[in-house]
């Protein structure tokens, strides 16, 4: 009996959690006839190894790719994570099965109680806090020497070379290739094989996802339709990166000291007290509260 109860307690959390999500969820738009066929592309490379007709774990995730539409956002993460060849859209959808049921399963076994069963979603949604946890870390290490790198392509610009040479010059002097330059050197790739320009650095912004990446983006691609100077473009471009860096320290530093209050109150200070009144104590307890 016990056992029909908690399944019907699943089932009921999990319908609960859909109905939740779809009434949530944006109208989608029509779609035209070479977004359908893009979409259509996407899907068949990135989950063409589902088969729900066999496997049962395939068979509910593709339940959970069709209702809560995760084509888009889960080639998005994969993106944002640098396109690696492991993990695919694919193995993100299984993790967020598998955490679906292993978690609330996890606890339900612990503490005994059906209402583990109400963590289904937090499950479902863990692989994304632990990827995009990944995914800032990264943008973060980008952000680290970009403007660095924005000051060496321009210095190797002004000496007479195109931003690609820069690109490359700057690749192979590095010590230890960095995220950027990792990337940068994948933009360069997609040249060599085919790519045009334009669609090669749009990729290449789109894996970073970073706002200072896509402005770079920006600037080359203006600079190569105008045949306005990049040089010019690249240094107001860079002191402008400075500036909103020493902004944002400025703000980091202001918030410190009210970010120091919490373990203050409730690690320093105590021990302080501790520290200061013990000896007091003793001696009170040592002769009996006599004053």
């Amino acid at each position: 009996m016990s056992l029909i109860l908690l399944a019907l307690a699943g089932i009921g959390a999990f319908a609960t959690f859909v109905l939740v999500l779809n009434a949530l969820a944006p109208k989608q738009e029509d779609e035209k006839i070479v977004d359908v066929a893009a979409r259509k592309f996407k899907s068949s490379s990135s989950f063409a190894n589902l088969q729900p007709e066999t496997k049962w774990l395939d068979r509910v995730a593709v339940f959970c790719l069709n209702t809560f539409d995760l084509e888009k956002p889960l080639e998005e993460i994969h993106t944002q994570l640098g396109s690696p060849d492991y993990p695919q859209p694919v193995n993100i959808l299984y993790w967020k099965v598998l955490c679906a049921v292993g978690v609330p399963a996890a606890l339900v076994i612990m503490f005994q109680t059906i209402w583990g069963l109400l963590f289904v979603p937090l499950g479902f949604y863990l692989p994304d806090m632990i990827l995009k946890s990944k995914i800032q870390k990264r943008q973060q290490e980008i952000l680290g020497n970009f403007s660095t790198t924005v000051d060496l392509a321009a210095l190797i610009i002004e000496s007479g070379l195109d931003y690609l040479t820069a690109f490359e010059r700057i690749i192979s002097i590095a010590k230890k290739k960095t995220v950027l330059e990792e990337e940068l050197e994948k933009t360069l790739n997609e040249i060599k094989l085919g790519y045009s320009r334009r669609e090669a650095l749009e990729r290449f912004a789109n894996r970073t996802g970073v706002q200072e990446v896509r402005s770079l983006v920006g600037l080359i691609i203006q600079s190569d339709e105008l045949g306005t100077s990049l040089v010019d473009l690249l240094r107001n471009f860079s002191a402008d990166l400075r500036s909103r860096r020493m902004s944002r320290a400025e703000k980091m530093a202001a918030q410190a000291s009210t970010k120091m209050l919490f373990p203050l109150f409730f690690f320093i200070f105590p021990t302080i007290f501790v520290l200061i009144l013990s000896p007091m104590l003793k001696g009170l307890f040592a002769q009996g509260f006599s004053f």
